[in-house]
């Protein structure tokens, strides 16, 4: 489980499927109302607060991003607390008011911090598992964003490890890399730079 602030009152938590396996809950568990999902979230919420001095009192907006060899994004953001000071009760810090917001990205998005490892990475798919993909600049990295439809199972895996082999899973959304992410290529990025980075 990993978690980084990106304000005073959000936070994202990145949690990998090895995470939640070792909590007995499924992906699927996630969007259903049950003890063990209960207690996973009063845990990261007891974490953000150790790690990142996150309070979780009050009302929570909370966002969860489904993405496949990835795991889950899950974003938090802190509401406003309007209430009289004398309604309030000693156990009420235990009682989260969520508002749950479940979405699935089945992009596959890889990081890496050297363009040197894109490239190799390119090198290694191109003409053999896809030539496609789009490139962004986001926070002094360089990203790699497949869209997997059409890939066949081994298909899928074989890109992932060759992903892995050279950078690493990225928790970002498309999202949040067409918002604050720097468009490099916008199509067929594996294609481009294996062709225009050859030896």
């Amino acid at each position: 489980m990993r978690m980084e602030r990106l304000s005073q009152d959000k936070i994202r938590i990145f949690l990998t499927f090895d995470d939640l396996t070792e909590r007995g809950i499924q992906k699927e568990d996630m969007w259903r109302e049950i003890p063990k999902v209960h207690e996973l979230f009063s845990e990261m919420m007891d974490q953000a607060y150790n790690e990142l001095g996150f309070d979780a009192s009050g009302p929570l907006a909370v966002e969860v991003f489904a993405m496949p060899a990835q795991g889950m994004v899950v974003i938090v953001t802190r509401g406003k607390l309007e209430r009289d000071a004398d309604s309030a009760t000693e156990d009420e810090e235990e009682v989260y008011e969520l508002e749950v917001t479940l979405e699935q990205s089945e992009a596959i998005i890889y990081r890496f911090r050297d363009i040197e490892d894109a490239i190799g990475a390119s090198k290694t798919l191109v003409g053999h598992l896809t030539d496609e993909g789009r490139m962004y600049r986001y926070q002094n990295q360089w990203m790699l964003c497949f869209d997997p439809a059409g890939l066949e199972t081994s298909e899928y895996h074989a890109l992932i490890a060759v992903l892995a082999e050279y950078g690493e899973a990225s928790s970002i959304t498309p999202a949040v890399l067409e918002e604050y992410g720097k468009l490099i290529i916008s199509a067929n990025a594996v294609k481009v730079l294996a062709e225009n980075f050859a030896n």
